[in-house]
């Protein structure tokens, strides 16, 4: 029996990660530890804890490694506050994004004593990046944040590269890219609009765009590094199957394929595949902030070495994307 904790299991991601590690089925014996600031929901047939937790709590996350369902072999450090909101409420996001995750190594390295290190999957960003950047970012670029949310999770992906280090953990650390189109509702990500201006529209709801004044705004140039949520949660479940030597020996970084993709691409793809009425959906009502944050992020990566570890890439930039996305609204799935 295989058991994987998953904390933020309530959120988009965490609800779906389960069930894509169960449909993978590299894994087959498999059960279930779920925590969240919200209970989340069991994962049908197959074991599951699911507990409402306060994980900034060093006694609630004492929890998650001791229930009846055992020690976790793996965890998916997922929880987390996102980029807007840490920048909005500094001391907040010290305490959810940086002394939280230093509180899940000690316990998992507690509790990794005596048997086979615990695989400790921690969830950053691109936006520990920021300052002047190559053209395109490698294993070697260098990370200083331009925010809140990318300091808090560099800070994070130090203590578990060195927790890793010294054999407490095996820790496997994914910077991943933005997520589009996400479902749901915005979240408090700087970079939500991005997958705003595509879902809204296409389920007939107005949607604002923070860069630029007008569709002709030369702001609309802002490139971002794109990845769907079906290749995402494809490479969520492959993180957790890659050899410990098969990562660098300096780090357990790895940068999450993905595409690059202005906003005006991104628009012109809604347009290409919902028509003009559905781009007649997006007003523009620029935030500096906003635009100061996102376009402090990389835009363009070396895929080579996430490849290399079996990682997987969207294929044909927005457009599929978006298709599926609004088959997905026409089913009523979305």
């Amino acid at each position: 029996m295989t058991v994987i904790a998953i904390t933020g299991a309530a959120g988009w991601l965490g609800g779906i990660l389960a069930d894509a590690l169960v449909a993978d089925g590299r894994t087959p014996d498999l059960s279930f530890i779920l925590a969240d600031i919200v209970e989340p929901k069991e994962v049908k047939g197959h074991k599951s804890v699911c507990m409402k937790a306060d994980l900034t709590d060093a006694s609630e996350i004492e929890r998650i490694y001791t229930t009846d369902a055992g020690i976790p072999d793996v965890i998916y450090c997922l929880h987390g506050i996102m980029s807007r909101g840490s920048e909005d409420n500094f001391d907040l996001g010290l305490k959810v994004n940086i002394d939280s995750i230093r509180l899940m190594l000690q316990a998992a390295r507690r509790h990794s004593e005596g048997r086979t290190p615990i695989k400790f999957i921690f969830t950053s960003s691109l936006a520990v990046y920021g300052g002047p950047l190559p053209e395109v970012v490698t294993p070697s670029t260098i990370a200083t944040p331009e925010g809140a949310y990318g300091m808090g999770k560099l800070t994070s992906e130090l203590l578990v590269n060195e927790f890793t280090r010294r054999g407490f953990v095996d820790g496997r650390i994914i910077r991943l890219p933005t997520i589009t189109v996400r479902p749901g509702v915005p979240s408090a990500a700087t970079s939500a609009f991005i997958s705003g201006i595509i879902r809204e529209p296409l389920k007939g709801i107005e949607a604002v765009c923070p860069v630029g004044s007008s569709i002709d705004s030369p702001e609309l140039e802002l490139a971002a590094w794109l990845a769907s949520p079906e290749v995402t949660i494809k490479n969520f479940v492959q993180v957790m199957h890659v050899p410990a030597e098969k990562f660098l020996k300096h780090t357990r970084v790895v940068c999450l394929p993905g595409f690059t993709a202005t906003v005006r691409e991104e628009l012109q793809a809604l347009e290409k595949v919902a028509g003009p009425d559905a781009l007649k959906l997006v007003t523009f009502r620029d935030d500096p902030t906003n635009r100061r944050i996102v376009s402090s992020w990389p835009a363009r990566f070396d895929n080579s070495y996430p490849l290399s570890l079996g990682f997987s890439v969207d294929e044909g930039g927005m457009v599929p994307i978006v298709e599926r996305f609004k088959k997905a609204v026409d089913a009523g799935l979305a």
